[in-house]
């Protein structure tokens, strides 16, 4: 049938997969960085991802398409019922702390944060200091958030028990974005060497030189290496 559906213009997307968040019927997907309309039928036309979209790349067209599939896209939902609503990218602004407060303010920039969900393109990887970081050094080192995620770009995994070479996905993302500089943060166990050995296989696949350094944390909490 000839109806209006969505079209996405690949040379604008940047792969921040806000669309595919956006999309409530699970038609866009994430493939090779960038947003791909996955199923025609999983379009109902009514275009939810266009304002969601920071570069304009989503646009109607009328042609060709499948007819809009109410009770596939609820099959799909019942069948991935795990789908992570929190994985939509965001970034936040941070306001300086004021005189004599009690909390001590988050100094996260960005969401998400796991290695396995971000995005490979992301505005805020542009001319950013990444901070990889091991899961459990934030929680070893007290001023985790003022010594080491202030100002850069956070994105944490453990090595250990994720089941994925982080290799891959982070020499995409050092290849396809400006990175300034790169901060690992692991712990001094022995397993977590396996977060600095993927970052720096990741470095080499990319075929970029970007400044990178390595901060070791003992389980006490004490910073090993170097400052921050």
């Amino acid at each position: 049938m000839i109806r209006k559906i969505i079209q996405i213009d690949q040379e604008k997307c940047n792969g921040c997969g806000a669309c595919a968040a956006a999309c409530h019927e699970g038609a866009i997907g994430m493939v090779d960085g960038k947003a791909r309309l996955l199923r025609d039928d999983y379009c109902d036309g009514l275009g939810d991802c266009l304002p969601a979209c920071p570069t304009n790349a989503i646009s109607f067209e009328v042609r060709e398409a499948a007819a809009y599939d109410e009770a596939a896209v609820r099959a799909a939902k019942a069948a991935a019922p795990h789908a992570c609503p929190g994985s939509r990218p965001a970034t936040f602004a941070r306001a300086a702390r004021p005189a004599g407060a009690d909390n001590v303010p988050s100094q996260l920039s960005q969401w998400p944060v796991q290695i396995k969900l971000a995005p490979v393109n992301a505005p805020w990887f542009s001319g950013a200091g990444l901070l990889i970081a091991a899961d459990c050094t934030a929680f070893a080192y007290g001023n985790f958030h003022a010594d080491f995620i202030r100002g850069r770009v956070t994105l944490v995994g453990c090595p250990k028990l994720d089941a994925v070479d982080y290799a891959e996905k982070l020499s995409q993302i050092f290849a396809a974005n400006d990175i300034r500089s790169i901060t690992v943060a692991r712990m001094e166990v022995p397993c977590c060497g396996g977060l600095e050995s993927a970052v720096r296989r990741a470095l080499a696949m990319s075929g970029k030189q970007i400044p990178l350094a390595v901060r070791v944390i003992a389980t006490n909490g004490e910073l090993l290496e170097g400052g921050c």
